[in-house]
């Protein structure tokens, strides 16, 4: 989910210069960037952070200029919440915008005009400050649609044709970043390495998952986490077992006293319970299994619990049943050891010799 929620929109690789808001788009041989093996599609980027306002909602948004190729490399299309999937359209030029972003502005698409009107407030390059005077330019820009990726992108994106961000903010050949989508069997490292070599100083070249290092990391040793606290849970739980067997054992030990005068040794007595405990154990592992998968199947094929905000989007949900075999086998380990403890224990108190 991670990663689809964050690769999609992010491009595999970004090149930035390294010092400085932007740069000329000239200093970079974008032919030669295409033809790097691994590379799909290139798109330019213009970024600025931009004031928008829709009637009497204002809201701080990122605007971001593109070329149309980006449409194609974020999958727009299957972001797409209402409205149409283009940048330009008989001439004219629209706006992407986030979902959350649109509701901020209390705006919506219009089925039977077929776009949203927002007006942008971008600040004037190398504008001095003066009483009465606007240090911002502004423009209307038409919204052919909304999308829906992630809850940053969401609430804060607003994407529009390379050329219209640059005639708002008075450039020619500048841009913030280059785009670049890779190729899925290719390795991005590779591409990005050559990428560095045809750059050369002076440019920052970042993946995805550089870009968003913290997120990445983060899901990661989420399953580590979540395992650690279901062991700790099922550890709480083992007491319960220790219970039931130290009542059993109580409640049966004149039985047991009885089987002992009859020859029974302490070893047979031991196993008496110590399967009665794993029998236990068992029946609650094979329960929880059957219904642990059953609620996942469940979700999958009827998406049964929907994100929230999201279109009713299903929560994403996989089965890995090497996962499943880790789980029981730790499960099965740790039934074990609280059933070997406590019989061994009672044993050893209650029956002499």
């Amino acid at each position: 989910m991670i990663e689809k929620l964050y690769s999609e929109y992010d491009s595999d690789i970004t090149i930035r210069a390294e010092v400085g808001k932007t740069f000329n788009e000239n200093r970079l041989d974008l032919i030669s960037i295409g033809q790097i093996n691994g590379v799909v599609q290139v798109s330019r980027a213009l970024e600025e952070v931009v004031i928008l306002k829709h009637e009497q909602k204002w809201s701080n948004a990122s605007l971001v200029g593109v070329d149309s190729t980006f449409l194609k490399m974020s999958g727009m299309i299957d972001h797409m919440v209402d409205g149409g999937n283009y940048l330009r359209l008989d001439g004219s030029q629209y706006g992407l915008i986030g979902a959350s972003l649109l509701d901020k502005l209390d705006g919506y698409i219009p089925e039977n005009i077929g776009h949203e009107s927002l007006v942008c407030y971008v600040p004037k390059r190398n504008a001095k400050i003066r009483l009465g005077k606007s240090p911002f330019k502004t423009e209307i820009i038409k919204v052919a649609g909304r999308f829906n990726f992630n809850r940053e992108v969401n609430a804060q994106s607003f994407i529009v044709p390379l050329d219209l961000a640059r005639v708002m903010m008075d450039y020619t050949n500048q841009i913030s970043a280059l785009y670049i989508d890779c190729s899925e069997d290719v390795n991005k490292e590779h591409v990005k390495s050559d990428l560095k070599d045809l750059m050369g100083d002076g440019f920052i070249v970042k993946s995805n998952y550089e870009k968003n290092e913290l997120i990445y990391k983060t899901s990661k040793s989420e399953k580590v986490i979540v395992l650690v606290i279901l062991l700790f849970i099922f550890i709480l739980a083992a007491f319960n077992l220790v219970a039931s067997l130290t009542m059993l054992f109580v409640e049966k030990l004149d039985n047991v006293k009885t089987m002992l005068s009859y020859g029974a040794r302490r070893q047979f007595i031991f196993k008496i319970f110590f399967f009665e405990g794993l029998l236990i154990a068992g029946k609650g592992i094979v329960i929880g299994t059957i219904v642990g998968y059953g609620i996942c199947f469940l979700q999958m094929y009827f998406s049964v619990v929907t994100i929230p905000n999201s279109g009713s989007e299903a929560f994403p949900m996989s089965v890995s049943f090497s996962d499943g075999i880790m789980i029981l086998s730790l499960v099965s380990v740790l039934s074990a050891i609280f059933t070997f403890m406590p019989v061994k224990y009672l044993i050893r108190k209650n029956i002499k010799g």
